[in-house]
């Protein structure tokens, strides 16, 4: 990162690796503990999880069976310097029944949010996948 890179963007991408490195360690516990107790996820297809009790609730898997990574492209600090948000390329690596991989990928955003106690948590999340074949969503057919 550029040494004269806005410090808050330098905390922003700190956060974002750090939570990223917790859920590669332990799955969905490490995910759930990053949000704030009022915090939003928001997945492809899914409801809203709204509050830890909900997002700590599907946020179950086990990373030996499911990992979860991401790479931050961008962040942004808010003028106050308590919320800012992070977002980037995620990837989802699994087995099929068969034990074949898979994989899904996409983007995402994270809103993050200081708390009263200094804490930094996770107020939104939200990811959106790639459709299966992105590089051909636009292609005009041949004449």
């Amino acid at each position: 990162m550029d040494p004269t890179t806005n410090p808050g963007k330098v905390l922003l991408f700190d956060l974002d690796a750090r939570f990223a490195k917790d859920v590669l360690a332990r799955g969905g516990a490490a995910f759930a503990d990053w949000f704030a107790p009022d915090g939003v996820a928001l997945n492809n297809g899914q409801a809203p999880l709204e509050g830890l009790v909900a997002i700590a609730k599907s946020a179950n898997w086990d990373p030996k069976v499911y990992q979860l990574t991401w790479t931050t492209t961008d962040a942004q600090m808010g003028p106050s310097g308590d919320m800012g948000y992070t977002w980037g390329h995620f990837e989802g690596h699994s087995k099929d029944a068969a034990g074949n991989p898979v994989t899904t990928s996409g983007r995402y955003i994270t809103v993050w949010r200081k708390e009263k106690d200094g804490s930094w948590k996770v107020a939104l999340d939200a990811g959106a996948n790639e459709p299966a074949s992105a590089g051909d969503c636009c292609k005009l057919p041949n004449s």
